[in-house]
Formats: structure tokens, sequence, C-alpha cells
């Protein structure tokens, strides 16, 4: 795909910021032995590609809105807004562990038209643009999957910290969901799980509690590549309500029905 002026930034930027994740990434055996050390080694590491990333989108397009992990920067045109995340996934990052992502997304009048969500450690580079496919690396179409019956999915979901006031509500979920499908996966990045649907890696996913910088980017890259999105509520908008059901079209439906069932 010829990406737009746009995605070619946001693409280059992640690269940036990926590559100095990556090179902090193999440090971070060696702080196990102190989680003192390993937390603040992992904020560090955040606040480094997140200051890359803020320098070169912000340099490119200085006039538009910012929104990360420190809060909101109103633009100067109002139309359009970043939404970027330097480290999606920093659980897994923290413990050693090669699933994380960087995540951007370009906000147009309230519609997410531009995204990518780069793996740094496996060099893998989803994005998309409203209207044009959703893709992996140098120029390859993804699609979803086309299983068609839910007991032959692979769903993920993302189970909340117990602090988190969905976590009962989850639970129950995880019950009604197990026995109806092939197999769960908590991968600890729902960036990389919107991805993976994308794909064709997993069939579906849902979240009850996730943040606009963790969904905006993966949330079109899924949409272009054929996947259904609603939250998980009828009603719910997933990217004000951080709930979301999505799979491809075929599981779709079974999926948000057994979700929907006690709701």
């Amino acid at each position: 795909m010829q990406g737009s002026a746009n995605l070619n930034i946001m693409i280059k930027a992640a690269r940036k910021a990926g590559r100095s994740l990556n090179k902090d990434f193999r440090e971070v055996e060696n702080l196990q032995t102190s989680a003192a050390s390993a937390d603040e080694f992992f904020a560090r590491s955040a606040k480094a590609a997140a200051d890359l990333l803020r320098g070169e989108l912000t340099g490119a397009r200085g006039t538009y809105g910012y929104v990360d992990a420190t809060g909101e920067t109103d633009g100067e045109d109002p139309t359009r807004r970043w939404i970027v995340g330097a480290l999606e996934g920093g659980s897994n990052f923290l413990h050693g562990m090669p699933h994380f992502a960087v995540t951007i997304a370009l906000e147009h009048k309230g519609q997410i038209v531009s995204a990518v969500v780069f793996d740094p450690a496996k060099d893998e580079m989803f994005y998309a643009e409203k209207g044009q496919g959703a893709w992996l690396n140098d120029n390859k179409r993804v699609r979803v999957s086309s299983r068609t019956r839910l007991v032959e999915a692979v769903v993920g979901h993302a189970v909340p910290f117990g602090v988190k006031r969905t976590l009962p509500a989850t639970l129950k979920d995880l019950a009604r969901v197990m026995p109806e499908c092939s197999g769960l996966r908590a991968s600890g990045s729902t960036a990389l799980d919107l991805a993976y649907i994308a794909a064709g890696r997993i069939d579906g996913f849902w979240q009850r509690e996730g943040s606009l910088i963790d969904l905006a980017a993966g949330l079109l890259i899924a949409a272009e590549a054929g996947a259904l999105i609603e939250g998980v509520r009828e009603g719910q908008v997933p990217l004000e309500h951080g709930a979301v059901i999505c799979a491809n079209n075929q599981v779709f439906g079974a999926l948000a029905k057994v979700l929907r069932s006690a709701d």
C-alpha cells in the first residue's frame, strides 16, 4: 500500500521508538533481582520512547493535538490529534516477555483515519488507513480468519487488574466463554491482540475496561482487515467506554451472544 505522508511519519516514529525499547529490553533480564530497579528502568525506558515519539510526531505535524499516557495537549488544528502509546504491554516488557507494542493513531474530526501498531521484538509493523485495508510489514495485506464456528475459535481477552471495577464481570465472562471456544489467550497486549485478529492469528477478542490509547490504533487495523467491532453491551462505544468485542464476521454473533447473556 502506498501510504499517506502522515502514515509514513507514523511508521518512522514507531520504528525509532521501537529501536529504543529493543535496546532497553535486552537489559531487562539483568534487573529481575530487584523489583525497585526494574520498575525504575521500565519507567525510564517508557519515557525515552515517549519522548522520541513526541519529538518525531510534533516535529512533523506541530499543529495537531496530542494524547499519550501523560495527558492531552490541544493543538492549533482542533480537527486532528495524535493518540500515542509508547509502550503498550508494559507488564510483559517489565517481566522480560517479548510481546509489547508502540501504538500511534491519527484522529480526524472524531474518526481514527490512520493507525500503526509496531511489535519491535518481532519486527512486525501492522498499519492501516481508513478505506485502504490492513497491512503487515512491506505491503503484505492481512485479513481476518475464515473460521465460522465459535467452538473452533481462539479468543483473546484482557483480564483487568484486581482493583479494576470490571473484574467480577470479566471472571463471569471467562466461565461462559471457555466452554464455547477452542481456547482463550491473555497476551498482555490489547493492541497486539487486535492486530492478531487482523492477521487471522486469533479469531476474536473482548475487553471490558480498556483505554483510548490501547484501543485506537488496533481497532482501525482490525476493522480494515474485516473484523466486526461493537461494545460489550449494546450501545457502548468502544473508544468512549473502553469495552469492546472484536471478531471476524462469522464468529462475532456467537461470541457477542455469549458475552451479553448475563448483561
